[in-house]
């Protein structure tokens, strides 16, 4: 019986070129550490970092392991480093919002997952601060909905595709990777939820970005061999609800 559905944010719930995004958002946080560090240094020291993140085991907050290889040489400021980044976050990042398009009928879909007692989790890679995943999620549509579970790199000990990430979920909520689906629009990331016993629906409405949303997927795993699990169901995200609802009805 499934009983919770999970949704990447990226190109899933809220469409942009990633690509595009990262050329902008870049030089514009480098710029709050220009005392610092310059802009090289920094897009280097933030690349290996989210990096390195990747390999975090659940030993401790993707917060401390980012922070921990970010702050390498630079320990004696790292608390002043964090506040820089929330500072930034809080005050700088809606700029961006111009960059996103909201895909249709994304609150009505949560709010027929409420309708149905299915729990609805945000299960979006863990790169960023509780405070940027919920401006996104408003951004996407979905504020002042209430939501089960939203994974950020304060709350997780782990990142995509590890299978960690998934089973993490399922264990801070209480229910089987058997009773949950996973919808993403990224084969690698997503669809290995399937490894531990979700089922999964790969969202196709980010294809029409020409590939832009994988970039720093692509970038981030740094040639990493690919473990690519074809999707139970796939289609645009306006699918997802007539999914949901036959699994229900098994």
């Amino acid at each position: 019986m499934l009983k919770a559905v999970l949704f990447d944010l990226d190109n899933t719930l809220i469409l942009f070129d990633e690509r595009e995004f990262f050329k902008r958002y870049l030089p514009r946080i480098a710029h709050v550490f220009s005392d610092i560090m310059s802009l090289d240094v920094f897009r280097q020291r933030l690349m290996s970092s989210s990096q390195a993140m990747l390999q975090n085991d659940g030993g401790m907050s993707n917060a401390d392991f980012f922070m921990n290889a970010f702050c390498r040489g630079l320990e004696d400021r790292r608390e002043e480093i964090w506040h820089r980044f929330l500072r930034f976050y809080q005050d700088a990042f809606d700029v961006f919002q111009t960059m996103m398009t909201e895909i249709n009928g994304v609150r009505d879909t949560f709010v027929a997952l409420e309708a149905w007692g299915l729990k609805r989790i945000i299960a979006s890679n863990p790169f960023w601060p509780r405070l940027v995943q919920m401006k996104r999620l408003a951004w996407a549509g979905l504020e002042g909905i209430d939501l089960d579970l939203v994974t950020d790199i304060e709350n997780t000990g782990f990142c995509k595709p590890n299978l960690g990430y998934y089973r993490e979920i399922c264990e801070t909520m209480g229910v089987p990777p058997q009773a949950c689906l996973m919808v993403g629009n990224d084969l690698l990331n997503d669809m290995v939820a399937a490894r531990i016993g979700m089922k999964t629906f790969l969202t196709l409405d980010a294809q029409d970005k020409n590939g832009a949303s994988l970039t720093m997927s692509d970038r981030l795993r740094n040639g990493a061999p690919v473990d690519v699990v074809e999707p139970d169901f796939q289609g645009r995200f306006a699918d997802v609800l007539g999914v949901v609802e036959g699994l229900l009805a098994e």
